[in-house]
């Protein structure tokens, strides 16, 4: 896991999100003041309807991607066309999907409606997402990096001319589909650059990538669930101005969650090859990712816990600030988030994907009914203690409920060790 090319592939990607991080930082502030609590909530809630479908759009496909073009990489072009094909025909029927529900639910509240209708663009353009997992595989992710942050840069430019021309939220709602539509673009010219090979769409590819990715499919709407069922309800309970809160709050939480999706993104090729040299060689480079995402994910809620006052006045201002108390809590549920991200990895090396829809299912049951509850009785704060509270029961305590996944426990444990943490630095210093 710690081979040179891992460590120089994850830091292409984490010093370019740096920039990114900083950079969104910075507009994220100044469109969240100008929003103020109330649209800023609305934005979210569109965010969040949108995410919902994301998995149906997807058809599961990102989970499997990187391993599909280890195994089988005289095929990139075949994988490659017919997943994007699967992709944009899905990403079409969502988008209905979507416009049926806002039309529904949010009857009569035109604004709330055509916010819906402008976000839920972002999911065509986002299907052509699914070309990253090739460079993710080739370890050419400097590539996507560089990319990705070109095209943040000039959707950043465009919500600072939104925000000085004084632009009303319809602008703002688009603004994500322009970010997708330009990598996407600007990583297929790079891949045909690179000698990629012609996409072509095969049924019989179709069939096989589907007979794999199906098991994901309710899994990652579940985990949707749970990931965005609070924002949705705290609108529907509370209020726009609640939900404007709360997201500030849990996106403060997540502002270093590039770090973590570089590390576990680089590892993902590594430890799917060192499974290959055997079954201990595989549980050690687990146990080692482990270690990693643990430490400094509870390293950052420590330090968020502490600043919480701080980060969300510097950042949203004062009109924000019952959003600390909301930080303070759910700043704690990331480190079991990414827990489920390492998980991920080796339930699909291990051919264990079929648990994953009852992990999940139980996991967005948990989430809805701790949620009606707890919003009722502390708002949102109760939100964030939903939140916590779903992410230990659903990468921690069920590990120990589903017997076939007892063993990605045992290797957690390993990781938990201060020792492994030690050799880790040592090897990476060297």
């Amino acid at each position: 896991m710690l081979k040179n090319n891992v460590i120089k592939n994850a830091s292409w990607i984490i010093a370019c999100k740096i920039v990114q991080s900083l950079l969104g930082l910075v507009v994220g502030m100044f469109t969240a003041r100008y929003l103020g609590p109330s649209n800023y909530g609305l934005i979210s809630y569109a965010a969040s309807i949108t995410a919902f479908v994301v998995p149906v759009m997807n058809l599961g496909l990102s989970n499997i991607m990187v391993q599909e073009f280890v195994q089988r990489s005289g095929e990139d072009g075949e994988i490659l066309g017919t997943s994007l094909i699967l992709n944009l025909c899905s990403a079409v029927f969502c988008i209905f999907g979507i416009i049926a529900f806002a039309l529904t639910a949010n009857h009569g509240e035109t604004a709330t409606i055509i916010v819906c209708c402008l976000y839920s663009i972002t999911l065509f353009v986002q299907a052509l997402e699914l070309m990253q997992y090739w460079f993710q595989a080739k370890l050419l992710s400097k590539y996507t990096s560089i990319v990705s942050l070109i095209a943040y840069v000039s959707v950043s430019a465009y919500k600072i001319f939104l925000l000085v021309t004084a632009k009303s939220i319809y602008w703002f709602a688009v603004s994500n589909a322009i970010d997708y539509l330009m990598i996407g673009v600007a990583s297929t010219a790079i891949y045909f650059r690179l000698g990629g090979k012609k996409f072509r769409f095969s049924w019989k590819t179709a069939q096989r990538l589907f007979s794999r990715s199906k098991y994901y499919i309710i899994s990652s709407m579940m985990v949707t669930v749970f990931a965005q069922t609070d924002k949705i309800m705290l609108k529907l309970m509370l209020d726009d101005t609640a939900t404007g809160y709360y997201t500030a709050a849990v996106t403060c939480a997540g502002i270093t969650s590039f770090v973590f999706g570089a590390i576990i993104d680089s590892a993902r090729p590594s430890i799917f090859e060192s499974q290959q040299a055997g079954k201990e060689h595989f549980e050690k480079n687990m146990s080692r990712l482990y270690c990693i995402v643990i430490y400094l994910s509870l390293l950052q809620s420590l330090g968020m816990v502490f600043f919480a006052k701080i980060i969300i006045s510097v950042l949203y201002g004062q009109s924000y600030g019952p959003a600390v108390d909301a930080l303070q809590i759910v700043v704690w549920y990331t480190t079991f988030s990414y827990m489920g991200s390492v998980r991920n990895i080796w339930m699909l090396a291990e051919e264990k994907q079929k648990y994953l829809w009852i992990i999940n299912l139980s996991g967005a049951s948990a989430n809805v009914l701790l949620n009606a509850l707890l919003i009722r009785m502390m708002g949102i704060n109760g939100a964030a203690l939903a939140s916590l509270i779903t992410q230990f029961f659903t990468n921690v305590l069920i590990g120990y409920i589903i017997k076939p996944i007892r063993e990605n426990n045992r290797i957690m444990r390993k990781g938990l060790n201060p020792k492994l943490l030690l050799e880790i630095a040592g090897k990476v210093k060297c």
